[in-house]
């Protein structure tokens, strides 16, 4: 009997001793593998691959990638392990160019943790320093961003930074907006250790492996890009303006083709910026009150609500007087009998001024909102900024007044390119977006689709309204927006820009825009170019119209446009400026 159970009992054993041996060599034998290497190699093993940032070339369908991860060395340390501190200051400073004082302060914190001191080393450098087998210095290959397309759209990318946890994550642009996707699920080891720290062999230990980012692919096209950044870099030289930004957009679907600002700046030496503002994209964050281009918004909600037609007429006396205020023409002038057509193609503030009282205030800005000014649009950028609307809600009537023709009232330019996007598009508000696919690590693709907002004003308003957004190019201030052989629909602005005492506006200071789209009876784009303070012109028509129409012929041309009608040069009237120098505070 005593035979029996002790055999029982060694059966019993040798059956513990199995399933520890199977848990070990099996189960558990990858977190034991890494818990068994070095510090540094764990570290490698738990941290995800950052996903890349992709276009997709128009004609081949190939994927080109414009932010993506790439090997690189770098150097670690462990100061704990460390025998002669201040040679090894000297030798780490000398390979990495990382100053001697910050080295000694790190280095003298007697420490047994891991941490990545330098990263991106020159090779030869970083093979100098491992041949001398300092203790405590160590040399790895770790990853490090890569922007293989400089000078192409910094501000739509953003970049990467580590945080304070020493973990990879993105800031502004794409990588900041998708760092959920990109950025992946980094791992972790757990192993049951003792009262003094030290690990249990026969405990528990818990592998949590890393989960690689996603790829996203972005809806910018790389031709109609490389040549929105050209002329807008030409442009701001040109004009010797504080900044310039382009955006091209798929009237049809909100899909972003081309969003490019001067000046930019590398992602991959962010950290030798000058500034921090040149971080932010002006075209999704920039708020500025859009002026003359905003007059386009104000007729179609008059047309849409069954106030005006192209034909109604006003009698325009050159100014109005509102809420003791005077509201003037830009050109100062009465002009009689005019339609709403000449309102347009004339830029007269009097007019919008006439279409706003018959709209009456609260429909007004219900329309102002159903065009999506006054919130963000959502699209896949960081920061976007919502521009301000609020100046509505105040009592008086001056406020709707300025605002029928884009002044103490905010928007962004994405907004506003929005907003043309509805007009070109019958009337369909549609959402941004500038992030096409996401192609996940097992190979899903999660692909984008267009989405209507809302129903901005109607298909017969819109239609209305593109028509005399043509008179505009044909015969009014836009006629250097045209491109010979279509019809071009769009409209200038020469924005003032308020004092920063919040009293008035500064007095040589303007921003100017030209939007529209074209075809008009069939758009293939909707444009914005915005020229922040040119110096060497005055208005719009002389800024942003001619870098839109140089960009429009362009894209016509790219897009395979047939010509509409027999080419012909466009000339260019003398046209009267387009702002006012009414502020209500």
């Amino acid at each position: 009997m005593r035979l029996y159970l002790v055999s029982f009992v060694l059966f019993l054993g040798f059956c513990v001793i199995g399933v520890r041996l199977f848990q070990l060599q099996v189960t558990e034998y990858r977190a034991y593998r890494l818990l068994a290497t070095d510090q540094h190699e764990v570290q490698a093993q738990i941290v995800p691959k950052r996903g890349s940032i992709l276009l997709r070339d128009r004609f081949d369908e190939s994927l080109h990638p414009v932010a993506t991860d790439r090997d690189t060395w770098q150097v670690f340390a462990i100061p704990k392990q460390m025998k002669d501190v201040t040679s090894t200051v000297v030798a780490v400073a000398e390979a990495t160019g990382l100053l001697a004082e910050d080295l000694q302060k790190q280095f003298s914190v007697a420490t047994g943790t891991y941490s990545v001191i330098a990263r991106d080393v020159e090779m030869l450098k970083a093979q100098e320093l491992q041949d001398k087998n300092l203790p405590g210095i160590g040399i790895i290959k770790g990853p490090a961003r890569f922007y293989p397309e400089t000078g192409l759209g910094g501000q739509i990318y953003g970049f990467v930074a580590n945080d304070d946890g020493g973990k990879r994550v993105g800031r502004y642009g794409v990588e900041s907006a998708m760092e959920e996707e990109l950025g992946g699920t980094y791992g972790s080891i757990l192993a049951e250790t003792d009262a003094k720290g030290r690990r249990i062999t026969v405990g528990t230990t818990n592998l949590q492996e890393a989960v690689d980012g996603s790829d996203v692919v972005l809806t910018i096209d790389r031709t109609m890009q490389y040549e929105a950044c050209r002329q807008i870099a030409a442009a701001v030289k040109e004009f010797e303006a504080d900044s310039a930004s382009i955006i091209v957009a798929d009237p049809q679907t909100g899909a972003i083709w081309a969003m490019c600002s001067s000046p930019d700046y590398d992602p991959a030496n962010y950290g030798k910026i000058t500034s921090i503002s040149v971080l932010n994209n002006p075209v999704t964050f920039g708020q500025f009150e859009p002026g003359s281009i905003f007059k386009a918004l104000t007729l179609a909600a008059g047309i849409d609500a069954g106030k005006i037609t192209p034909q109604t007429t006003y009698d325009d006396k050159g100014e109005e007087e509102i809420d003791d205020f005077t509201i003037h023409n830009s050109d100062r002038l009465a002009h009689g009998i005019q339609s709403m057509t000449q309102v347009l193609a004339m830029s007269l503030n009097t007019g919008t001024i006439f279409v706003q009282r018959l709209l009456g205030k609260d429909s007004f800005r219900d329309y102002v909102k159903r065009f999506g000014l006054g919130v963000k649009t959502g699209i896949e950028l960081r920061p976007e900024g919502a521009g301000d609307i609020s100046p509505l809600d105040r009592k008086g009537q001056i406020f709707a007044a300025t605002a029928s023709y884009g002044q103490g009232i905010t928007t962004t330019a994405l907004q506003m390119l929005a907003a043309y996007g509805a007009i070109a598009n019958g009337g369909q508000l549609m959402k941004p977006y500038i992030v096409q696919e996401i192609i996940k690590p097992d190979g899903t693709h999660v692909t984008t689709k267009p989405t209507v907002v809302r129903e901005a004003v109607s298909k017969r308003a819109a239609r209305l309204v593109s028509g005399m957004l043509v008179t505009v190019v044909e015969s009014g201030h836009g006629k250097r927006a045209g491109v010979p052989g279509y019809f071009v629909a769009g409209k200038t602005g020469t924005a003032q820009v308020a004092s920063t005492d919040g009293k008035g506006y500064l007095s040589d200071v303007t921003i100017g825009t030209f939007a529209g789209f074209a075809p008009s009876d069939n758009p293939k784009f909707v444009m914005l170019v915005v020229i922040d303070h040119p110096r060497t012109v005055a208005f719009a028509e002389s800024s942003a119209a001619p870098v839109w129409g140089k960009m429009g012929a362009f894209l016509l041309k790219y897009l395979q446009v047939e010509p509409e009608r027999p080419v012909a040069e466009i000339k260019v009237p003398e046209a009267p400026p387009e702002t006012t120098s009414t502020r209500p505070q």
